[in-house]
Formats: structure tokens, sequence, C-alpha cells
């Protein structure tokens, strides 16, 4: 999908030049009435490329857009485990087990509860674990271990969701501009809490840009209406 919108793009792109070269061309061209005709269609021709152009950048943002959220639906079961030490013959869901069993106080929790887990990526060393994805049999149980993470705090261990590519950039580009402690996601959307308090659920860096935009215009200042000075009565 990216390919396609960057194809688009590209063709939008070298339109523009090549009409931006021949209306040049026909500028040049003495007015004659033959030479006002071809400016008006070719005004004409250039209008209608434009418009299809953009119809059609829409129409693969709208099923970039679809394609994004069933991807993220389909990591609802999904969370990414950081910083579990990693060793080359290891268990990795039993050490799942065992980090939910002491981390997070869940006895309860066992080897069937995990429909797969893996650790992400090539190895960068032993000095730098591997993330591990975690995929639940349930909803319920992620849920749980996701309202639980703060239990992590001081072990070394983070939990965070499994975001697709667009949402992860997405994440850290509001991180970068709003800071990280007003920038949270939730069940694959991002949260951004403004500066006036006012909380924001985006997936997608068009909305972030928007947001962006919204917050940093100057807020309306109404004017105080000063109380009416009271009148004095006088004697007559």
């Amino acid at each position: 999908m990216e390919q396609a919108k960057q194809s688009v793009y590209d063709i939008m792109t070298l339109f523009n030049e090549r009409m931006s070269a021949f209306e040049a061309e026909l500028r040049k061209t003495p007015p004659t009435t033959t030479s006002s005709a071809i400016e008006v269609e070719f005004r004409s021709f250039k209008s209608f490329i434009v418009e299809v152009l953009n119809n059609l950048q829409r129409q693969l943002e709208v099923l970039a857009h679809n394609g994004d959220r069933l991807e993220m639906r389909s990591r609802r079961k999904m969370v990414l485990l950081h910083g579990v030490p990693e060793s080359e013959s290891e268990d990795t869901a039993q050490i799942v087990v065992q980090v939910v069993n002491n981390k997070f106080n869940h006895s309860t929790f066992k080897l069937s509860d995990i429909k797969r887990c893996q650790r992400m990526g090539q190895s960068a060393g032993a000095h730098k674990p591997r993330p591990i994805i975690v995929k639940f049999h349930y909803v319920m149980l992620r849920d749980k271990l996701w309202f639980d993470k703060t239990k992590l705090k001081g072990t070394g261990i983070t939990l965070s969701e499994f975001l697709t590519r667009t949402r992860h950039v997405t994440f850290m580009a509001a991180r970068e501009r709003f800071g990280l402690n007003k920038c949270w996601t939730r069940e694959g959307y991002i949260y951004i809490l403004g500066s006036n308090n006012s909380k924001h659920r985006i997936s997608t860096m068009s909305e972030l840009l928007k947001i962006e935009q919204a917050l940093s215009k100057p807020a309306a200042v109404i004017p105080k209406l000063l109380p009416k000075a009271r009148r004095v009565a006088t004697k007559k």
C-alpha cells in the first residue's frame, strides 16, 4: 500500500512538472485565437487530471487506513514485553509465565493461556535483550495484564502494545511533540493530553498534524466585563 501511495505521488509530481514546462512554452507563443483555445483546453485538461489523481490518492489513503485498522484488530490479543533477560537455550513461553506469576502476582496464569510467543528481531547482544511478543487466547486476560502493568515499575521490565508500523511512527512523533507523560496508547489508539487538559484520540499522522495545528492556535481572549460603577446617591 505504501508503494502504491508513493507511485501516485511520483506520478503527480511528474505530471505537474511536465504541465508547468508546457505552460511556460505556451506563454511564449504569440497570442492568437488558436493559441487561446489551446490554452483553455490545456487548463481544463490539467484540472481534470489533477482531480483524478487527487481522488485516487484519497482512495488509497482510505484503503490504507482500513487495512491498518484491520491489522490492529488482529493484534488485539498481543503485547510486547521489554527488558526480559535473554539466554540462548531459553523456553520463551515459560519465561513469560514466570514474569506474569512473579512480577504481576498472577499465580493462576499458566502456559496454556499463551497462544504463541517469541523474541522479535535479531539478537543485538547480551546487554540488550530482544522484546517478547505474546499473544494470549483471550482479550480479557491481555487487558487484565495491561491494566496491571504498573506493578512492573522498578523491575526493568515494561509492557507495551504491539502497534502497527503506521501507529508506532505516529506514537513516536506524538511523544516527541507533546512529551512522554502526555502520550499513551490503549487498545491500539494513541491518546494525547493537550495543554488545556483536553484528551485527543488518534491513529494516523494526519490526525496528529491536525491536533498539533489546533493546539498551536492562540486561544480567543474573552474580555472581562468590569462591574458597573455604583451610583452615589446625593442628598437634595
